[in-house]
């Protein structure tokens, strides 16, 4: 095989024939399960141009796959919606927050996201959709960082972050959730034609003049998958992974942003309290998971020296 340094795409034929199968495969289950989106085929696009380019950007999306499958799972789940699985929880979840968390202002308790959407400012606005906009680019930055800098570790990482979301998913599908936005949009009237909402995020784009979050959150998979807060849980897995690398001042940083996302969370009505501790709870189990099941299992142990070896 050729080395890193090789621009030509050292392929054979049965890898030619293996990446076109699985390419055609992917858009014909997309096209069943959530029909055609132009999104499906940047993402062939992109997997294939960097399959076909080079040695070492092979080896980076032939990594990176982790987090491919990951979306397409995430995407996927448009095509079967949790509610049609398990009743979903709107008043509840409201009222135990409000129980445990509940605000007293000018007589009447309120849950923080009601308190923080009478009393937010235009400061805390863009503070907050600045710390909410590193949850997607934060995530695969430090994953870039760790794949040139130790392929084993990258691969750590991307699968806890696999196996965090998949937790994730299982509970969304059986505690279906409404956001704290649904309750002030709709009150607890169930409705499953629901589109995702930006919530005060849509201060940002407004102040900017600008649709960021608007796009992001026009291509949610489910509006009823609050519960746990998942924009929550990445960060952890960032910082944990951070510390076990000793990155020093950049932990700092990832400190930052984490608790910012935790915070902005709540201020824009994305996510109960309940739902960030849900999420954290869920990224401290996955992390757990992750570090018993590919050191104590064989298989698991020996498939992730293999797929190291296999990126080298």
């Amino acid at each position: 095989m050729a080395n890193d340094v090789d621009n030509r795409p050292a392929v054979n034929l049965k890898s030619i024939i293996t990446v076109s199968l699985l390419s055609i495969a992917y858009l014909l289950l997309s096209c069943c399960i959530t029909g055609f989106k132009v999104d499906q085929v940047v993402l062939i696009g992109i997997f294939n141009t960097l399959f076909y380019a080079s040695a070492i950007t092979r080896k980076f999306i032939l990594g990176f796959s982790v987090f491919i499958v990951y979306w397409i799972i995430f995407d996927w789940m448009k095509g079967f919606p949790n509610y049609n699985v398990s009743t979903v929880h709107i008043a509840d979840l409201y009222n135990f927050e409000k129980r445990l968390f509940g605000i007293n202002f000018n007589g009447h308790i309120l849950t923080p996201n009601e308190y923080w959407r009478i009393n937010g400012t235009t400061v805390l606005d863009i503070i907050a959709g600045l710390f909410y906009i590193c949850w997607i680019p934060v995530p695969l930055s430090f994953a870039a960082f760790l794949f040139f800098k130790n392929r084993k570790e990258f691969l750590s990482f991307a699968i806890t972050f696999f196996v965090v979301n998949l937790l994730g998913f299982v509970v969304y599908y059986t505690y279906p959730a409404a956001p704290p936005w649904y309750v002030h949009e709709h009150g607890f009237v169930f409705n499953p034609l629901t589109t995702g909402n930006t919530g005060g995020l849509a201060k940002f784009d407004a102040y900017f003049h600008v649709s960021i979050f608007k796009s992001i959150y026009a291509k949610g998979s489910n509006v009823f998958a609050a519960m746990p807060s998942l924009h929550s849980a990445y960060p952890i897995i960032v910082m944990y992974y951070g510390l076990k690398n000793r990155l020093g001042f950049i932990n700092i940083v990832l400190a930052l942003v984490m608790v910012g996302i935790w915070l902005t969370a709540i201020y824009t009505s994305h996510h109960y309290i309940l739902d960030v501790l849900a999420g954290i709870i869920c990224a401290t189990i996955g992390i757990n998971l992750f570090n018993f099941l590919f050191t104590k299992v064989p298989f698991l142990k020996n498939f992730l020296d293999r797929y190291a070896a296999f990126i080298q």
